[in-house]
């Protein structure tokens, strides 16, 4: 196994054991995860679907500054595409997005929050934009009385 090393990224070839799914393996019930969030954590849930869908919440603002205090300066996201963006490009395209605002209708489905560790917690929903359906994961953390996206991620669903 390959040493890590912070200042390279270079890609790796290793062998792994796999294995074939039968047929028919994704039909199962019992697929989904239980998703249920935790009584204790029902206020925290309260709180996090006020804040998503990320970046568009006029109730936590619309300006860069606003999306700055609202992201950890780690912040990463993975877009639907599977394209990775630093937080830099998203503040920078959102400061863009945000300049000429339109007011849409999305619908959120299947909110959800599970906490990972003291004060974070992985909240997950899934959006949809008309004919686009994704499933989005934001972790957020809790600073104070506030709270920052730490990462991001959505994948489309298909049909």
């Amino acid at each position: 196994m390959p040493t890590p090393d912070s200042t390279n990224s270079a890609s790796y070839r290793l062998t792994v054991v796999d294995g074939a799914l039968p047929a028919g393996f994704f039909s199962s019930a019992n697929m989904e995860p239980d998703l249920t969030s935790q009584q204790e954590d029902l206020p925290v849930l309260q709180e996090l679907m006020r804040r998503e869908p990320l970046f568009h919440s006029a109730e936590f603002g619309t300006t860069r500054k606003d999306f700055e205090r609202m992201t950890a300066s780690s912040f990463r996201e993975v877009g639907a595409s599977g394209r990775r963006y630093s937080r830099q490009f998203v503040l920078d395209g959102l400061e863009k997005k945000f300049k000429n605002p339109i007011e849409l209708v999305w619908e959120v489905r299947d909110f959800h929050c599970f906490k990972i560790a003291p004060g974070n917690y992985l909240a997950t929903y899934t959006l949809v934009q008309g004919e686009r359906v994704t499933r989005r994961a934001t972790i957020w953390r809790r600073l104070g009385r506030d709270w920052q996206a730490v990462y991001h991620q959505g994948t489309v669903v298909e049909p």
